[in-house]
């Protein structure tokens, strides 16, 4: 297992989480308000999803679980697996989504509608370096 490449993805996550979390105001007419600093935003959140499709999967190689067809069936793996709980990968999924939204229609995202998900999301970044964290322990 590649663990400490793991380590590295997570602090990595950790870093671009806590920027966003210091530069995303109160409140969405603030947040239309940044400029670059909005898109900056929308990139970290894209690159923090990136490191943890990525972690799943390293993970998902290294313990063999598979040839998956799409990144979903990482997940399911990871889930059937007990290395992920269900709620995770559900997060997951909606992370990809939500990463997907960002990198194809980056011209034309409703900040509304992102800034909502992103303060929704946040919690979510720390939840999996949890579990990920938990199942390098016990690995």
């Amino acid at each position: 297992m590649r663990k400490d490449i793991i380590k590295s993805k997570l602090k990595s996550i950790e870093e671009y989480i806590d920027l966003v979390k210091k530069n995303l105001p109160e409140n969405i007419e603030k947040f239309k308000a940044l400029g670059l600093v909005k898109d900056g935003i929308y990139k970290k959140i894209e690159v923090s999803i990136q490191e943890i499709i990525s972690i799943c999967s390293i993970i998902n190689s290294d313990l063999k679980l598979g040839i998956p067809s799409n990144r979903d069936d990482i997940i399911i793996a990871l889930m059937d697996n007990n290395i992920l709980s269900r709620q995770m990968g559900d997060k997951i999924k909606e992370l990809k989504g939500f990463r997907n939204f960002l990198v194809h229609r980056y011209g034309k995202i409703d900040d509304v509608i992102a800034f909502k998900d992103i303060r929704k999301g946040l919690p979510d970044f720390s939840l999996f370096k949890d579990e990920i964290l938990n199942f390098l322990k016990q690995y």
